[in-house]
């Protein structure tokens, strides 16, 4: 967004909150923080929230701790840490602090044993089915157990003894003491420490105890002092948890906001489902381009602008609503137009040669990169007998207004000549296989001075000298537009035809392509070199269209 555009636009509710509170002198300056699980990639969802709490530390002067809630040592991996890292980078934000939940395990630990000592947190042996029974229903209260009535001195010892491994995984819990009658269903006695003989990808086997992520998400804040914790809708029950725990603990106060999360379009944001579609073998990995991954973002070609537009576009809301993914393909597009070298490949090929060009010679043509950046420079593209058209580019029986080539017509060759029609080539079933062509004089473009009028203007790659080059063109990866309104099995909803894959030919240049160059593959659309790619062999992911196709669906 450019300073103009962040002048003109209204601030969203956050910032009110945040100019209020430093206009006050509540706060003389703020600390947000990023807190991801490491127990998945990151998707577009979250780069929402990493542009709106970096975003807020660089507009007001403040500062971001990336925090990992690292408190469930079954699901996380060291892959996940430096994935998440990688994408907070690539997305241009920088830390202040790398630090974890577990960084505070002993402090969390503490906090436990204050509340027991308080008579505000209890040992309970239920089984969670009965604990789900006694919770009783958002519409009837619920009822404690014996355990509830448990001396400090009794939940105390059981408690240390969880710590020193005596009791087996399962066989209890510590719950905080609050409310079973309460509205909020979150208040009912939760769960804070579990058991749990897990190697931690940190902490290794020191505990055999972990805080639950309500425990350590929010006192994690108050350890860091955050003056503004940033959070999802779904965490507002939460926070009256938060709350009560910051009073009986009597430790810094950080308050809790909530914002709507991002939904796309054709796309699901869960974790948990994104996994299974990589651990099932629907895509091929997390970063796999038709995934909402960061990584297969970047990895499909998306720009780090891209995505910073596009999340200060749809803006921070208090409701949630569902974005068209259009909008996100509109800013990429706008992006890449205007960074994108546009080079010439060929998808289906149909040969044409031109008679008037002697065999052997080969002439050069200087093509401009981006006339859209006057500093792009040119490149020198090979121009000879036998080239390769697009076959839509040919018809037999063209209509009036078809202005590329057919019988006795002529069409410009992009940077090189106009060329006339003059015989068509079938095989035995009746298809075009070649077409026999001859250039007019005095028509190189930059040079033109055959006064020969010719309104449509075509791309080729020369048969001889080209590079071959896979083309991978997706499409979107489910079927249906709220995907999450579906009741059934959401992979149900997955579009069979997400991917094809063209063989093709390009023009020479490409073969010094590398994964960080924009490309326009003309009158195609945008593309990136992928890293499976080899000099032996090109492979180059479809970023987007030239203009959105779906609009028509």
């Amino acid at each position: 967004m450019s300073i103009k555009e962040e002048k003109e636009r209204s601030l969203h509710f956050i910032e009110e909150i945040v100019e209020a509170d430093l206009a006050s002198g509540k706060h003389s300056s703020i600390l947000t923080r990023f807190p991801p699980e490491p127990n998945g990639y990151l998707h577009i969802g979250h780069a929402k929230s990493i542009v709106l709490n970096f975003g807020l530390a660089q507009k007001y002067g403040g500062a971001t701790n990336l925090r990992f809630d690292d408190t469930n040592p079954v699901a996380e991996d060291t892959e996940y840490v430096d994935s998440i890292k990688n994408d907070v980078k690539w997305l241009g934000y920088n830390w202040i602090q790398e630090l974890y939940a577990s960084d505070y395990f002993d402090t969390l630990y503490e906090y436990a044993e204050k509340l027991i000592s308080k008579g505000l947190a209890y040992i309970d042996e239920s089984s969670s089915e009965e604990m789900a029974e006694q919770k009783g229903t958002p519409t009837e209260p619920g009822r404690r157990n014996e355990y509830a009535e448990r001396s400090i001195e009794e939940n105390l010892r059981i408690f240390r003894e969880m710590k020193a491994g005596k009791h087996p995984e399962g066989s209890m819990v510590l719950r905080a003491k609050i409310d079973m009658t309460s509205s909020n269903m979150l208040m009912r006695d939760p769960i804070i420490y579990r058991i749990k003989f897990a190697h931690h990808h940190r902490t290794g086997d020191k505990w055999c105890i972990y805080p639950m992520y309500d425990l350590a998400h929010g006192q994690s804040d108050s350890i860091e002092k955050i003056t503004h914790s940033i959070c999802t809708l779904e965490f507002v029950p939460h926070r009256e948890l938060y709350d009560w725990l910051i009073d009986k603990l009597e430790i810094y106060p950080s308050k809790q906001y909530e914002f709507a999360r991002l939904n796309l379009t054709y796309t699901v944001m869960s974790k948990r489902k994104l996994k299974q579609l990589v651990e099932e073998g629907y895509v091929a990995g997390w970063d796999d381009p038709r995934m909402p991954t960061i990584s297969g973002l970047r990895r499909r070609g998306y720009t780090p602008k891209s995505i910073r537009d596009f999340c200060d576009r749809i803006g921070i809301a208090k409701r949630d609503n569902l974005i068209d993914v259009s909008l996100l393909e509109f800013f990429i597009r706008d992006h890449l137009n205007k960074i994108s070298s546009r080079v010439m490949v060929v998808g289906d090929p149909l040969k044409v040669t031109i008679t008037n060009v002697p065999e052997g010679k080969i002439e050069e043509c200087i093509i401009d990169n981006n006339p859209e950046d006057e500093n792009s420079g040119s490149r020198i593209v090979p121009f000879d007998r036998e080239i390769y058209i697009e076959k839509e580019d040919f018809l037999e029986d063209a209509p009036k207004k078809f202005f590329r080539l057919k019988p006795e017509g002529v069409v410009r060759l992009k940077g090189a000549y106009i060329i006339q029609c003059d015989e068509i080539i079938k095989d035995e079933n009746g298809e075009v296989i070649e077409l026999k062509c001859h250039y007019i004089e005095n028509s190189k473009s930059g040079q033109d001075t055959s006064g020969v009028k010719c309104k449509g203007v075509i791309h080729w790659v020369s048969q001889k000298h080209n590079v071959p080059a896979e083309l991978r063109v997706y499409d979107r990866l489910f079927k249906e537009e709220d995907v999450n309104a579906y009741e059934g099995d959401f992979k149900d909803l997955i579009n069979e035809n997400s991917l094809e894959v063209i063989q093709a030919y390009a023009e020479p240049s490409l073969a010094a392509a590398t994964t960080d160059d924009k490309y326009q593959f003309m009158r195609n659309g945008y593309y990136v070199l992928d890293q499976d790619s080899t000099k032996e062999k090109l492979i180059f992911n479809k970023t987007v269209g030239l203009r959105d196709s779906w609009k028509k669906k």
